[in-house]
């Protein structure tokens, strides 16, 4: 029988993560456990020394003399990683600093008032978990607030936290310093692609950010459960910090999950969708996951990244004319997303994008 379409623009309220785990509870609820969970963790690399993920330095993008060296490494990243740690990325460390102080005050509310920011019917925006479309889907061991932040008329201010006091301020200082990285990091990748770099950093510049901050609560099975379903982000790129040095994001890399460990000051850069189309799949969106640890709370804050609505999403001219033949369609911001969140049933969502 073929699955029914979703529509995964609004989520249905399940139980609050971080108030079960205060539970201490011996064993997680059914609905939390994976069956495939022993498969699943036996793909984890055992030997990490040799597979790290690249790092890659702003500053020496930026200078003259390390510049084309910089590029290729970057260009490489983007290519067999999909995804990179950036150091030296030019947002200063009290923008950083300050965003993680209000999101760990944040989840240290009492339920009762995290509530008053939770989503409503018809929505992600809020409070709660995303993409629960039933009552019988297994659920990921974390506690989320997404927000709408860049442009400004994209707010929905009922839903932004008046508390803590200094949140709001914070985020809104957050997001135009990602959007600044998004914009500069466009540019650079525009370059190692060498494709017009112009109206690319034009469309991030008026592009669409949005900010998911996740709670992920120790668990007293954390082999059995997920904290992030293993899944591939849809817009151009997500940019992730993560707020302390518990590791728990994982990409998958030649059959085997890797950790990404955390490193202070970086920000993890993850290709989306939009980037792998734009390159005709010469850059790859990588399959990444979260997994929760026994005895320490992890929390993460992303960004994603989009052009604006009205930007074509398709291969570069460039890259066709070199004689790569179009693996995409052409679509505009706008109607991918619509792709997106009215999925069709039993196809891939990337199958719908091809030609």
């Amino acid at each position: 029988m073929g699955l029914e379409p979703k529509n995964l623009q609004s989520s249905i309220p399940v139980p609050s993560v971080q108030e079960l785990a205060s539970l201490q509870l011996e064993a997680v609820p059914s609905r939390y456990i994976r069956d495939d969970m022993e498969s699943i963790i036996s793909t984890v690399a055992s030997d990490t020394s040799t597979l790290r993920v690249p790092l890659i330095d702003m500053a020496k993008l930026v200078d003259s003399e390390s510049h084309g060296t910089e590029l290729q490494k970057l260009h490489a990243a983007c290519k067999e990683w999909g995804i990179f740690q950036l150091i030296n990325h030019g947002v200063a460390d009290e923008s950083l600093r300050n965003m993680n102080k209000q999101t760990e005050e944040f989840f240290d509310l009492p339920l009762k008032e995290k509530k008053r920011w939770a989503q409503k019917p018809g929505s992600l925006e809020g409070y709660g978990q995303a993409f629960v479309t039933s009552e019988e889907q297994k659920l990921d061991w974390n506690d989320m607030i997404f927000l709408k932040a860049l442009p400004i008329e994209d707010r929905n201010l009922e839903i932004w936290p008046e508390n803590p006091p200094k949140f709001r301020e914070s985020l809104d200082r957050y997001s135009q310093d990602m959007r600044q990285i998004a914009v500069a990091l466009t540019r650079f990748m525009a370059m190692g692609l060498e494709i017009e770099t112009r109206e690319l950093c034009a469309a991030y510049e008026d592009g669409l950010y949005q900010i998911r901050m996740n709670y992920y609560p120790p668990c007293p099975q954390p082999e059995r459960v997920t904290g992030l379903t293993s899944h591939v982000d849809i817009p151009g790129f997500a940019l992730l910090l993560d707020c302390g040095d518990t590791p728990g994001l994982q990409v998958l890399k030649d059959g085997r999950w890797i950790f990404v460990e955390p490193l202070d000051g970086a920000v993890v850069v993850d290709m989306g969708r939009i980037t792998e189309i734009l390159s005709n799949g010469l850059y790859k969106a990588p399959e990444h996951r979260a997994v929760v640890s026994k005895s320490k709370e992890r929390r993460s804050i992303v960004t994603f990244c989009y052009p604006g609505l009205s930007f074509k999403v398709g291969p570069a001219m460039e890259l066709i004319k070199l004689g790569s033949p179009p693996l995409y369609k052409t679509v505009t911001v706008e109607e991918y997303l619509g792709c997106f969140f009215n999925p069709k049933p039993d196809v891939p969502f990337i199958d719908t994008m091809k030609i």
